[in-house]
């Protein structure tokens, strides 16, 4: 019983492990999407000429 105790809890920390991961990317796609926007209306706020 202990054994199938300490399984479980290995699968409940890959779950999150693999959640964390997922989250991250998530983070990561829209942080580049804020830097890129971030740029575009920074540079059309600018008159060169």
């Amino acid at each position: 019983m202990r054994e199938l105790s300490a399984e479980a809890r290995l699968h409940l920390y890959a779950r999150s492990l693999r959640r964390t991961g997922a989250n991250l990317h998530l983070v990561a796609f829209y942080s580049a999407f804020a830097v890129i926007a971030a740029i575009v209306f920074g540079t059309l706020s600018v008159r060169p000429f």
